[in-house]
C-alpha cells in the first residue's frame, strides 16, 4: 500500500498482532451505563478520533458487566480502531490514553495489540493514520451505508517496518504534535465551560449580579426576573436556510471560492468555530440554488439528521438545507446567542418531526419560545465571554497549524523521504 524504501520489511499486522479484537454492549445497554467510575470505562467510537481520544460523555460499567466484556479490555499502548460506522466516525485511530484505564470497548470498535519488539504502537498508529491507509481501510467497507470492516481485513494489512529505533522516534515526533494539540484541546474545553456555566448561571437559574434584590413575576414559562421579557425567535432575531446546488453542473463547484458547509462538516470536528469549509461553491451555485449568503460571525445550527450541532462561522457563508442559521443582532449579540442555541438543544430534538429523518423546520423554529434579558445585562455576559471565545479561535488556529505541520510530516517520515540517521541521531 505505501511506499517505502526497499529496506524496510513489510509484513501483514496479523504477524506480528498479539490481538486483534473488538467487545460487546453490557447486557441491558445504556440501562446499565454509569456516569462516575466503579470499575471500568467503556469506550465507544464516539471517543475515537484520529490520533486523540475524546473523554466527553463518557459512560462507565460496573464489576458485573466488565466480567461479561473481560476478553475486550484494554491495555497501555493498545490501538483503538473504529470498525463500523458512517463516514465521519469510521476507520479513525488512536492509542488508548493510560489515564482512562481500565477499560473496556464496545462492539464498533478493535482493539489492536502488537508485539512491541516488532513495532512500536506509536509507528503503527501513524501507519493507520496515513492518508493512503484510510483510503484502503474504507475500500474494504462491507457495510453498505453503514462502514465496517473485518478482523480478517485489518490482519491483511501489510505494513512497512523500518528499525524499530526509526520506528520510536518517528512515533515520539508525531506524538509531541499530538500532545501539544491535545494541550490546547483541553483549554479550550476550559473557556468553553467557563462561559457556559456563567450563561447557566445569569440566564437559566438568573443568579446575575443584584438578583437577590429582584422579586420574580410571573411569565407563560414561569417565574422570571422582573424587565425580563418572553418572545418568540421570531420576535427576537433573523434566521436563514440553505440549499445545494447540483452536482451535475460543474459550473456550480469547479473553482468555488464561497464557504459552503454541510452538517457533517460540523459534526467532523466538534469546534466552536468553522475557519473554512471543506466544499466551496460558485456564484453561478449560489444564484442558482436555494442557498443563501450569511454575514460573517453568525451561528450555524444542523436541523436534520443530526440535531444541534452547533458553529460560528469566521467568513461569510452559506450551508446546505440541512441548517437553521441565526443572525446575531444589537438585542440578541453573538455569544449570547450562541449559549442559547447550545442550552437549547434538547428543545429542538424533542420538536423535530419526520418519518425517515427526524428534521426542526424554521416554521416550528421560530415558534420556539425565547427569553429576552435586559439589555446592559445582555451586555456585560457578551463583555465577558468574548474575549474568552476570541482565546478559544486563538487555540483551534493553533491546532489547525499543527495538524497541517503533523500530516506533512507524517507521510514524508512513512515514505522514507525524511530519514532518522542512527548515527547523527537525527533527521536528514
Amino acid at each position: 500500500m505505501l511506499d517505502a524504501p526497499a529496506e524496510w520489511k513489510v509484513r501483514r499486522l496479523g504477524t506480528f498482532a498479539i490481538k486483534v479484537g473488538s467487545g460487546a454492549t453490557p447486557r441491558g445497554g445504556k440501562s446499565v451505563y454509569l456516569t462516575s467510575r466503579v470499575s471500568h470505562a467503556l469506550i465507544r467510537s464516539q471517543h475515537v478520533f484520529d490520533r486523540r481520544f475524546d473523554r466527553d460523555n463518557i459512560a462507565f460499567i460496573s464489576e458485573q458487566h466488565s466480567q461479561e466484556l473481560q476478553n475486550a479490555e484494554v491495555r497501555p499502548g493498545d490501538i483503538l480502531l473504529n470498525i463500523t460506522g458512517d463516514g465521519v466516525t469510521f476507520a479513525r485511530a488512536c492509542i488508548v490514553p493510560d489515564d482512562i484505564l481500565p477499560a473496556c470497548v464496545n462492539q464498533h470498535v478493535s482493539i489492536v495489540r502488537v508485539d512491541h519488539n516488532v513495532c512500536a504502537p506509536g509507528y503503527l498508529l501513524a501507519y493507520l493514520t496515513h492518508p493512503v491507509t484510510k483510503r484502503y481501510i474504507e475500500s474494504f467497507n462491507t457495510g453498505g451505508s453503514r462502514r465496517a470492516i473485518t478482523k480478517g481485513h485489518i490482519e491483511s494489512f501489510e505494513v512497512p517496518l523500518p528499525p524499530l529505533l526509526v520506528q520510536r522516534r518517528i512515533a515520539d515526533i508525531l506524538s509531541a504534535y499530538d500532545e501539544r494539540m491535545e494541550n490546547s484541546h483541553r483549554r479550550i474545553r476550559i473557556l468553553e465551560a467557563m462561559a457556559r456555566a456563567l450563561y447557566r448561571e445569569w440566564f437559566v437559574h438568573f443568579r446575575f449580579s443584584g438578583h437577590e434584590k429582584l422579586p420574580h413575576v410571573a411569565s407563560p414559562v414561569g417565574d422570571i426576573p422582573p424587565g425580563w421579557e418572553v418572545k418568540t425567535v421570531a420576535e427576537s432575531f433573523e434566521i436563514s436556510g440553505g440549499g445545494t446546488p447540483s452536482r451535475k453542473e460543474a459550473s456550480h463547484w469547479d473553482g468555488g471560492t464561497i464557504q459552503w458547509f454541510a452538517p457533517s462538516d460540523l459534526t467532523a470536528v466538534d469546534t466552536m468555530f468553522m475557519d473554512d469549509s471543506p466544499e466551496h461553491i460558485t456564484e453561478l451555485g449560489l444564484a442558482e440554488s436555494s442557498a443563501r449568503l450569511f454575514p460573517a460571525r453568525s451561528v450555524m445550527l444542523t436541523s436534520r439528521a443530526t440535531i444541534g450541532a452547533i458553529a460560528i462561522n469566521t467568513h461569510e457563508a452559506c450551508t446546505n438545507q440541512g441548517f437553521i442559521t441565526c443572525l446575531p443582532n444589537e438585542r440578541v449579540p453573538l455569544y449570547f446567542l450562541f449559549h442559547w442555541l447550545k442550552e437549547n438543544v434538547p428543545t429542538f430534538q424533542r420538536m423535530a418531526s419526520g418519518a425517515t429523518f427526524k428534521e426542526i423546520s424554521r416554521g416550528v423554529f421560530k415558534t420556539i419560545e425565547f427569553l429576552q434579558p435586559p439589555v446592559n445585562l445582555v451586555r456585560s455576559f457578551e463583555n465577558f465571554v468574548a474575549p474568552v471565545a476570541e482565546q478559544v479561535l486563538m487555540l483551534q488556529r493553533q491546532n489547525l497549524n499543527l495538524r497541517r505541520t503533523r500530516d506533512i510530516l507524517l507521510p514524508r517520515m512513512l515514505s522514507g523521504q525524511i530519514v532518522y540517521d542512527s548515527t547523527s541521531l537525527s533527521w536528514v
